[in-house]
């Protein structure tokens, strides 16, 4: 997160504390009616909320300062020191997320991987309320008369929040927008965590790799190409596209490989899905390429793209392009392919990653 937002909130947490009141009591005890802990209150600042989730509750916060107050406001709630875009828990720890205007301070391009990292420590089924700024812009002199000057903010459009959402593994339930006098409207967003893969994307990928959808096996070992059998994760090691085997995180802050799928949806099979998915799948790719700007798109499996872009196409680089960024279109990695080995499903990456 922006390291000059959180030296002022330790610099001056008390004086904030003495400017600012607790306004969302009433909405974080409806919250906590329809919830179950374990919460997790994202951006607690100093604790105003915490006591009133579903416990346990583990309060995070970038600023020691305001975990030294949320001890006063919440002291049953444990206290973490943390960072939103790496959080610092196991898998499927939470059952509940709390973020009021938390995300509001991470750059617009890291919002996509700090909600997969969400995603990643929530339970399938979670509940997660969310409230940001809406409005055009990002920078650190957005508001007029800012009382705490130099604060990064990042304001929202919300049909691309709400697709960003989307594509951290959550199902949208509700979408209100909030007004308030002289001052920017609000996004609030209560969302189920869905048993599906986020999307782990961010500015700068070399390569983002598109697989057509998530297996249910895949979604519930967090991994895309997870199964033993599925040969992307060794063709990718030996093609020097990642160097760690079945850690996406890890491809995309060390190598600049990003991952996401066609569609969403989680299924036992690709017959399940509809037509009307992949165009709506392709879609959102395109609207996601165009914004983070890969160096290329690849595209695991000629199924996916036959079915949205070209029936007829053939493995290789393609001439339609995706959000304006080139296209390689490789083979299966699946284990039913018996047609591809590790080391040709290796050159088909190693050809991407030359387009890129």
């Amino acid at each position: 997160m922006d390291e000059e937002t959180r030296a002022i909130y330790e610099e001056q947490a008390d004086r904030w504390v003495e400017r600012r009141k607790a306004g969302q009591i009433r909405k974080t005890k409806a919250f906590a009616d329809r919830s179950t802990g374990p919460t997790v209150d994202l951006g607690c600042g100093p604790g105003w909320y915490s006591s009133a989730l579903p416990e346990p509750v583990v309060a995070l916060d970038f600023a020691f300062s305001m975990l030294r107050l949320t001890h006063v406001n919440a002291p049953d709630a444990l206290r973490v020191q943390g960072d939103l875009v790496a959080l610092p828990f196991r898998r499927g720890t939470f059952a509940s997320a709390w973020a009021n205007h938390s995300y509001l301070h991470v750059p617009s391009v890291h919002l996509p991987l700090a909600l997969a990292d969400l995603h990643r420590s929530m339970r399938v089924d979670g509940r997660l309320l969310m409230r940001v700024a809406r409005g055009i812009g990002e920078g650190r002199r957005l508001r007029e008369n800012d009382d705490f000057p130099g604060r990064l903010f990042a304001l929202w459009d919300a049909d691309q929040l709400a697709e960003v959402v989307g594509g951290a593994g959550f199902d949208i339930v509700r979408f209100d927008l909030e007004s308030h006098p002289n001052r920017e409207e609000t996004i609030e967003i209560e969302a189920v965590r869905a048993r599906t893969l986020p999307d782990v994307v961010g500015p700068g990928m070399r390569v983002l790799v598109c697989g057509l959808n998530p297996s249910l096996y895949a979604a519930d070992a967090g991994v895309g190409f997870a199964r033993p059998g599925n040969r992307f994760w060794p063709a990718a090691v030996a093609a020097g596209l990642v160097s760690v085997d079945r850690d996406p995180w890890h491809a995309l802050r060390h190598h600049r490989v990003g991952f996401t799928d066609l569609v969403k949806r989680a299924t036992v099979g690709a017959a399940e899905l509809a037509a009307d998915e992949y165009r709506a799948g392709f879609a959102r790719l395109e609207r996601l390429a165009a914004w983070l700007e890969p160096g290329a798109v690849a595209f695991v499996g000629l199924a996916g793209w036959r079915a949205a872009v070209d029936r007829s196409a053939v493995a290789g680089p393609q001439e339609r392009a995706v959000g304006g960024r080139p296209v390689y279109v490789m083979p299966s990695s699946s284990g039913l392919n018996a047609r591809s080995t590790v080391e040709s499903l290796a050159q088909h990456l190693r050809a991407a990653a030359t387009l890129a």
